[in-house]
C-alpha cells in the first residue's frame, strides 16, 4: 500500500516545463537625443497624421506611443520597453 501511495505522488507532479515565452527586453535609460526625439514628436501639432484639433490629445498620444517607440527604434537602433 506504501508503493501505492509513493506511485501515485510521483505521477501527480511532472517535470517543469520550460517557459515559452516571449524574451522581454529589459528596461535602460534613454539618452537625451532620444528623448529630446521622442519628446519633438509629440509636441507636434499633427503628430499621428489626423490632422486635429483635438479634444482629448492626451487620449491619442497614448494610442501613438507604440508608433513613437517605433520610429525611435528606427532612428537609434536601440529597442525600448514601455
Amino acid at each position: 500500500m506504501a508503493e501505492r501511495i509513493s506511485g501515485s505522488s510521483t505521477e501527480e507532479s511532472p517535470e517543469p516545463q520550460p517557459s515559452t515565452s516571449r524574451r522581454r527586453y529589459k528596461a535602460t535609460n534613454m539618452a537625451f537625443e532620444e528623448i529630446v526625439e521622442m519628446v519633438s514628436i509629440l509636441r507636434r501639432e499633427d503628430y499621428d497624421g489626423k490632422k486635429g484639433p483635438y479634444t482629448r490629445p492626451n487620449m491619442r498620444k497614448d494610442k501613438v506611443m507604440s508608433s513613437v517607440v517605433t520610429a525611435l527604434e528606427a532612428k537609434f537602433g536601440t529597442k525600448r520597453s514601455k
